[in-house]
């Protein structure tokens, strides 16, 4: 396994850049986990069980690199990154947390308390290895955790130049109404009563069950159902279901028996005879939950079947361990947006690295992509 060690700021704090085909250990899966149980801010596509299926799938050559923030011995820190030759498709070398088209979320896994020591040693590391990197990009950061807070005040303490230059809100729900309650304010009575009626209508075709499940029991048949569903769908048809690619395929089929192992998958069926027409996987990382996947039998869409499985899923809020649910989805969803109220801030940052002269460099650069409308690192 190739590795670099530096020490940081004090003999007690080391930082290892490690290839992540290393990195399937027993004893630093361990650490990881244990990593993932005191973080900050939770995120489950940054965990051992579905970070290292996607990096199997999606870089089998170990371009991506494990940053990690030891202290005391104990693994405090973590995030995959990469250098990347092209930002946003333009002929841009630069650094970035390493993202992938089924990641919906790039906050690093740091221990609770040690934040400020992780952005100091990321940002110090990135500043003596930045090569060819003008900045390091940080994306799908969220903008209202201890993560952003705490480099928003390194950043203003080192007189580091940086930017948010991407901001968006995504659905979530987080209340403490019960899920009737909850619904009812979130719908007007007359769109629950179409719901109603829909169910209704469904249930005349034949026995309608909704299902949850939080262990392993029946998941292989389900995954492939899952699979089929999504793909017999417009997604199918666009080539971005994730049967459609074997890549894709594959990190599902890894990464759900992973999360149910660790306690951490869902899973919501509505089935009609037995035959699932909605099926909803996420991923429970208290004190939040993630929506990971939907799919739904496009066939019977004048039933609306998915905004029924989203109903049932309300029962979230009846869950002592989750406190909010991340809807995952695209902001202005055409769907989750009228069902769940509340809104996460994401955002992506750009930080400047390295001496002086590609500070500058990074600056101007940051100066025509904010055009008129800089925004520090503020939301």
């Amino acid at each position: 396994m190739r590795q670099t060690a530096d020490p940081v700021a004090a003999p007690a704090l080391q930082v290892t850049v490690t290839d992540w085909r290393g990195a399937d250990r027993p004893e630093f899966r361990a650490a990881w986990n244990a990593l993932a149980g005191i973080a900050a801010e939770p995120n489950p596509f940054f965990e051992p069980w579905y970070l290292l299926p996607a990096l199997r799938a999606h870089d089998p050559a170990g371009e991506v690199r494990l940053f990690c923030l030891h202290h005391d011995g104990a693994l405090v820190g973590l995030i995959p990154l990469a250098r990347l030759p092209r930002y946003y498709g333009k002929l841009i070398p630069h650094w970035a947390a390493w993202m992938h088209g089924n990641c919906f979320l790039g906050a690093p896994l740091v221990a609770t308390g040690r934040e400020t020591l992780f952005w100091q040693a990321l940002l110090a590391w990135a500043d003596s290895h930045a090569s060819s990197g003008l900045f390091l990009h940080l994306p799908h950061l969220p903008l209202d955790g201890p993560n952003h807070r705490a480099l928003t005040a390194l950043c203003a303490q080192q007189h580091r130049p940086a930017g948010l230059v991407h901001r968006e809100e995504r659905a979530m729900l987080a209340s403490e109404l019960a899920p009737e309650p909850y619904l009812a304010a979130a719908l007007t009575g007359k769109k629950r009563k179409e719901l109603r009626r829909q169910f209704a209508r469904l249930s005349e075709l034949g026995a309608v069950t909704i299902s949850q499940s939080r262990d392993s029991a029946g998941l292989e048949k389900w995954i492939e159902d899952f699979l089929a569903l999504e793909h017999s769908g417009w997604k199918g048809s666009a080539g971005s279901a994730l049967a459609s690619h074997h890549t894709t395929a594959q990190l599902f089929r890894e990464a759900l028996p992973g999360a149910a192992a660790q306690g951490r998958l869902e899973r919501l069926t509505l089935a009609l005879d037995g035959e699932p027409l909605a099926m909803l996987a996420s991923f429970i990382s208290p004190p939040g939950a993630f929506s990971y996947k939907t799919a739904f039998d496009e066939r019977f869409a004048r039933f609306s079947p998915g905004v029924l499985l989203q109903r049932a899923n309300l029962a979230m809020l009846d869950d002592p361990q989750v406190f909010w649910t991340d809807s995952c989805a695209a902001a202005d969803h055409p769907m989750i947006d009228h069902i769940w109220r509340e809104r996460r801030v994401i955002g992506r940052i750009s930080l400047g690295i390295g001496g002086g002269l590609r500070r500058r460099a990074f600056s101007a650069l940051l100066r025509l992509e904010l055009g008129r409308h800089p925004a520090g690192l503020s939301r």
